[in-house]
C-alpha cells in the first residue's frame, strides 16, 4: 500500500528538497504552501505522515498541528528556523511527534520520517484504508477523506464486517450472525438492506461505491 505524506512549507526550495528526499525513500508526497491549503487537503484525503513548517501563512504551523491532532493520530514532524527551546516545546505541545531545526539534513529528516512511520504502523495495524475510507477497528471509528463519520452501533458493526472481508462478498447469513448475532432469517434480508441503505447515506457520496449489494448473496466492499 502506498505511503503518502503531506508537506507544508511556504519556501518553494524547502518544499522541493523535502519532496525529493521523501520520494527517494519511496514515499508519495503532496505539498501545500500555506496552512489553509494544507488543511483543505488534509480534510479530503488520508495521509500517513505530515511534515510542516512552524512559520507558515494563513493557518500557523502550531494551529494546523492542533487541528490535525484533534481529528487524527497521523505522525507529524515540525520544521522551523527557530531554535529556542520554548518554540520546540510549543511545537511538541501542539501535537507534533518530532521536531527538526533548519538548516537540516534531508537524510536525517527521511530517517526520522521512516522511524515515525514504522512506529505508527505498529500502533495502527488494525487501521484499514480503502480509497477515501479509513476504519480504525480498535477504536471503532470511521473517516471518509479524513472527516469522522457518525454511525449507529449497527451501522458500525456492518461496516467493520465488510472491511474485515474486503473484496469478498459477505452473505446475508454471515451478516445476520456477525452484526445482529442471530441466525434467524425471518425478516433478516429486509433488515440488512435497510442497514446497508442507511450506512451508504452515513458515508456520504462515496457510500454507493463502498457498500455494494451482491445479488442473491449479500453485500461486499470492493477494493478501491
Amino acid at each position: 500500500m502506498t505511503t503518502t505524506a503531506l508537506v507544508v512549507d511556504d519556501e518553494p526550495q524547502i518544499l522541493m528538497i523535502i519532496k525529493f528526499a521523501l520520494e527517494t525513500a519511496g514515499i508519495t508526497v503532496e505539498t501545500a504552501s500555506d496552512g489553509g491549503r494544507a488543511w483543505d487537503k488534509f480534510t479530503k484525503k488520508y495521509y500517513d505522515l505530515v511534515v510542516l513548517d512552524l512559520m507558515i501563512p494563513v493557518i500557523s504551523g502550531i494551529s494546523l498541528a492542533q487541528r490535525i491532532r484533534a481529528m487524527s493520530d497521523v505522525p507529524i514532524i515540525m520544521i522551523t528556523a527557530l531554535s529556542e527551546e520554548s518554540d520546540r516545546i510549543k511545537g511538541l505541545e501542539s501535537g507534533a511527534d518530532d521536531y527538526i531545526t533548519k538548516p537540516f539534513s534531508p537524510k536525517e529528516l527521511t530517517l526520522r520520517a521512516q522511524s515515525l512511520l514504522r512506529r505508527s504502523k505498529a500502533l495502527t495495524s488494525e487501521v484499514v484504508t480503502n480509497g477515501p475510507l479509513r476504519v480504525d477497528m480498535r477504536q471503532h471509528k470511521a473517516f471518509v477523506f479524513g472527516v469522522p463519520v457518525v454511525l449507529s452501533s449497527i451501522e458500525r458493526r456492518f461496516l467493520e464486517v465488510l472491511v474485515q472481508n474486503l473484496g469478498e462478498p459477505v452473505t446475508y447469513r454471515e451478516l445476520l450472525n456477525s452484526v445482529w448475532e442471530t441466525q434467524d432469517e425471518s425478516g433478516g434480508k429486509d433488515m440488512i438492506k435497510m442497514t446497508a441503505y442507511r450506512l451508504r447515506g452515513s458515508l456520504g457520496p462515496e457510500g454507493a461505491a463502498l457498500v455494494q449489494s451482491v445479488r442473491s448473496v449479500g453485500y461486499m466492499m470492493p477494493e478501491l
